[in-house]
C-alpha cells in the first residue's frame, strides 16, 4: 500500500491573519472562525470534515503524484440550500498525493506566561 500525503490550503477557509504577541515577540497568526467554516467540536478536538475526489488523470508535481483533490464537506442542510453554481464554486482545499516515507515530528505546544500565545 502507498503512503499518501495530504496538503491543505488553510487560506481556502474563511479566515483572517493578524499579528499577536508571542513568546519571542510579535508573530503572524491565522484566525479561522469555527461556525463560519462548519468546524465541529468532538470529544478529543476540533474537526473539519473534508471529502477527497479522485482525479481522472493524476498529475505529477515535484516528484509526487497528485491523485485526489480535497474540498470541505458541508452539512447537508447547507449543501441543499446552495445553487449548483455555488456548489461548483466551493474552493479546492487541498490535494492528496503518493509520496515516499519521511519522518515529521509535531512541535511541542508549551504554555508561556506574559504573552497572548504559547509559541
Amino acid at each position: 500500500m502507498s503512503n499518501l500525503k495530504l496538503k491543505l490550503n488553510l487560506a481556502a477557509l474563511q479566515h483572517t491573519t493578524q499579528k499577536m504577541k508571542g513568546k519571542n515577540g510579535e508573530i503572524e497568526v491565522l484566525v479561522i472562525p469555527i461556525e463560519a467554516n462548519h468546524l465541529f467540536k468532538g470529544e478529543k478536538g476540533l474537526y473539519l470534515e473534508a471529502t477527497a475526489f479522485e482525479l481522472k488523470e493524476p498529475k505529477e508535481q515535484n516528484k509526487q503524484i497528485n491523485t485526489h483533490l480535497v474540498k470541505v464537506s458541508l452539512p447537508k442542510a447547507v449543501y441543499e440550500k446552495m445553487s449548483e453554481e455555488e456548489r461548483k464554486a466551493q474552493p479546492i482545499f487541498g490535494n492528496i498525493s503518493i509520496w515516499a516515507s519521511e519522518s515529521n515530528e509535531a512541535p511541542v505546544n508549551e504554555s508561556a506566561s506574559g504573552s497572548d500565545l504559547p509559541w
